[in-house]
């Protein structure tokens, strides 16, 4: 089993609730996501559809909509919401004092 590293992407000030945030960590693009709820995801951030950048869809309660096609996907799972099809996916989040880090 591979060990799995855990990388420092952001801090809580960085994001605002409802806007995605797009990061870079080891050639993979991730979305980074903060509910009104306080909850943070962390999602591969091109969607399997067309391709759209999640980071600029619109985010509701653990959803994202992709901005090209409106696919719904469920940010805690990673799977598109039917009657579309596909999935992301998903990584592990842990703030540790203010700063976000994400496990590859």
């Amino acid at each position: 089993m591979k060990s799995m590293e855990k990388i420092k992407v952001s801090n809580l000030n960085e994001l605002t609730p409802l806007i995605g945030k797009k990061v870079i960590v080891k050639d993979k693009e991730i979305g980074l996501f903060l509910t009104n709820e306080g909850k943070i995801f962390a999602v591969n951030n091109v969607c399997p559809h067309k391709q759209g950048p999640l980071s600029e869809g619109t985010v509701s309660g653990d959803f994202v909509y992709c901005p090209l096609h409106n696919q719904k996907i469920d940010l805690t799972t990673g799977n598109v919401q039917e009657p579309d099809t596909g999935c992301v996916e998903t990584y592990p989040v842990e703030i540790i004092d203010g700063d976000i880090f994400i496990c590859l």
